[in-house]
This record gives C-alpha cells, structure tokens and sequence, in this order.
C-alpha cells in the first residue's frame, strides 16, 4: 500500500461500470498513512459503539467530523465525478464489520429498493466500498449480479426469522449465484456498484473479521424528496459542484 496508484478512472473502466453495474480498480484509495487514520478511526467506533452490533455502524460522519476528511478527500471525488458526474453530493456512509464466525450474511437486495420514493430517480448513485479489513468469499465478501442495474427494481418478500435490524426485506425469487462476482479485496483496496445493482454477502464463516466503510454519493442532479418521512432528518453534504436539484444539502 505505500505506493499508491492515483490515477483517475480510465474511459475503460468507466465504461466497464456503465455496462456492469460494477468496478474493481484493483488499487488502493488512500496512501497508506491517511488509510491507517482512518482504520484507527473504525476502531474507535467498533469500541464505543455501545449495544449497537458490529454492522450497525451506520451514518457514523453524523456525528464525528473526521471522517469528513476521507469523505469529502480528492482521491475519493475524483473517482464519483468520473461515474456520475461534477455535482456530487454524499448520501450516506456505513461502517459494516462482520466479526469472526458471527457475522451474518448480508440478503440480495439493491440499495436502490431500500431507498424507494426517497429519490426521484436512481441511475446516478454509486457506492464505494473500501476495505477495513481484507475480504474474500470466506469471510463474508460482498457479491454481485453484473448487470442488474438495469432490470428495474426486484419483487421482495419479508425475511422470516429476522435477525436483522437493518436489513427487512429481500429479493423474492432465488438469485443464480453461479453468476455472481464475488469482490474480493485486499485491505485498502476499494471496489464501485450502482445503487440499482442486485447484491448480498454470505455470512463471515472464518477465523478473520470483515470490514468495509460504504462512502455513497448521488449526483445532485437528482431530486430527493425532502417531505419523505425518511428524508426528514437524514443529513446530506454538498461535495463539489452545482446544486441542481435544488436539494437540502449541508455546506461545510
């Protein structure tokens, strides 16, 4: 991780994640002393978090300003700007540890579901997912059905014997996992998905954690709907560029 690629995304790759639905740059996002600040920052959280389980980490910039730092970070922008354009806003970000042989498994969805009603519409929202931890298919790495970003949204079904808090619903019909690429990442390394794209994780079946901090952008051409009962209070950030959707953002 010392010698850090920080070239932008090339017209292949972005036509690669246009087509797909998804991006593995196979590099790392930060040099490896802004990545180690904010792996000690996860740590904090992971200690302090109280009776929030270890995946419930969710919104943790609310309310610790240091992770603006990495969110709003050039190396990140310039990565989303390539994707879904120069107006950029932060919808979201999540810390997602699945601890040794109790993390549970993540059901297929689309980000895209979750969010039904709160966006006027959805194919300029992308997720970058950066690797706290390393991830492989043993420990519970996220997967995905390349592609599916462009089928619409799935019929869901209420999981039975829920043990989820955040996750309460799941794609009804079974997903071919035969056709799922499986992001595999080394610590530091990131990958990028459309908040429309079909994906899920196993369970974290290992002897080693699993981390990943979601840092989710939207073009701010897009609208979001500022009556939505879950728009109300959620917090979104100005990151670069014009507001054109006239949303509520948050200046710093």
């Amino acid at each position: 991780m010392t010698n850090v690629n920080q070239q932008e995304l090339s017209l292949a790759e972005v036509s690669f994640y246009q087509k797909n639905g998804y991006l593995l740059p196979d590099r790392p996002m930060f040099n490896e002393e802004k990545f180690k600040l904010l792996f000690d920052i996860f740590e904090d959280h992971l200690q302090n978090r109280g009776e929030l389980q270890p995946d419930e980490l969710d919104v943790p910039h609310h309310k610790d300003s240091r992770l603006f730092e990495f969110l709003m970070a050039k190396e990140v922008l310039d990565v989303v700007e390539k994707i879904i354009g120069p107006n950029i806003g932060l919808w979201s970000s999540h810390f997602i540890c699945k601890e040794p042989k109790t993390g549970k498994n993540t059901p297929w969805h689309e980000d895209s579901a979750y969010w039904q009603g709160r966006f006027n519409r959805f194919d300029s929202i992308v997720t970058i997912w950066l690797a706290i931890d390393d991830a492989n298919i043993a420990n519970g790495c996220m997967g995905v059905l390349p592609g599916s970003h462009d089928n619409g949204f799935s019929e869901y079904q209420e999981i039975e014997n829920n043990k989820h808090k955040i996750f309460n619903i799941e794609i009804k019909n079974k997903v071919d996992e035969d056709k799922i690429v499986w992001f595999e990442l080394k610590k530091g390394n990131y990958s990028l998905h459309d908040s429309r794209i079909i994906h899920g994780a196993h369970a974290n079946t290992s002897n080693t954690r699993r981390t990943g901090y979601t840092m989710r952008y939207f073009s701010t051409d897009l609208i979001l709907d500022s009556t939505h009962p879950n728009n109300m209070q959620h917090k979104i950030y100005h990151c670069r560029g014009q507001n054109n959707g006239n949303n509520p953002l948050i200046y710093l």
